[in-house]
């Protein structure tokens, strides 16, 4: 695929796998704490989208197709993409099973193979702290879209540095951990400046780390303990992962 890399970065070859793909909603969305992770994404999505009706909506490393469905069951029309037949495969037959049309196909982010401002809205979820060049998937993201983007990433202000940081290094010994990337929200800013977006709403989800929620499994702790650190005013300045949605400048 032109513009994109080459397909042995771990995040190609590990999503790839048709075990990875077949265990991932289960991994990332079951349970009392997934069920409420993916609850608040879909409320996060309507927020910032507003009318989502008719809306021409890309949404980019789609994996199992969770947003997409979400977006086509609201009306939207919706072009799915993802690099991995495997997590494409999932994704279809959930959609089959959910009786919604999306348009899935295979395409990396780096190398988007649609016109310039092609869509209404662009979304792109767990995607910029895996992929080898997430500069290039913000231009490419901006690039197809007319109005919106949206995305999401770890926070380097939160308990997930250091979780990256164990990962990465157990990743460089050969230790089967999958790394991942932090971001500062300055430089996720000065990234969209560049291509003539502007931040316009940011959410933030758990100031606790989300591994330690899974390991307690309660989503009345949860929503107690958090709620009790918003309070203190921790979620706004360590509060991860980070969502938003930044908008085109109207003189770009």
């Amino acid at each position: 695929m032109k513009g994109a890399p080459a397909p042995d970065h771990y995040s190609y070859r590990h999503y790839e796998k048709a075990s990875t793909a077949s265990t991932f909603d289960e991994r990332r969305f079951g349970g009392p704490i997934g069920n409420l992770v993916s609850g608040t994404q879909a409320q996060v999505l309507a927020n910032f989208i507003g009318r989502i009706n008719e809306r021409r909506i890309l949404d980019v490393g789609t994996g199992t197709g969770r947003a997409a469905r979400l977006l086509a069951s609201g009306g939207a029309q919706v072009t799915a993409v993802d690099a991995s037949e495997a997590m494409l495969a999932v994704a279809r037959e959930k959609a089959a099973a959910d009786g919604v049309r999306v348009q899935f196909q295979r395409g990396d982010a780096h190398a988007l193979e649609f016109r310039d401002r092609s869509f209404d809205v662009t979304v792109c979820l767990r995607v910029l702290m895996h992929t080898p060049q997430w500069r290039q998937c913000i231009a490419e993201l901006c690039r197809v879209s007319q109005r919106l983007v949206i995305v999401d990433y770890p926070s380097s202000s939160s308990f997930a540095l250091l979780e990256s940081l164990t990962r990465r290094a157990l990743h460089r010994v050969g230790v089967g951990a999958e790394p991942y990337r932090v971001f500062s929200d300055a430089v996720i800013a000065e990234a969209f400046d560049q291509h003539g977006f502007r931040i316009r709403s940011i959410h933030r989800q758990f100031v606790m780390p989300i591994a330690f929620h899974k390991a307690i499994g309660s989503r009345r702790f949860t929503l107690g303990i958090e709620s009790a650190l918003e309070r203190a005013g921790l979620l706004k300045r360590v509060g991860s992962p980070v969502s938003l949605v930044a908008e085109r400048c109207a003189f770009s």
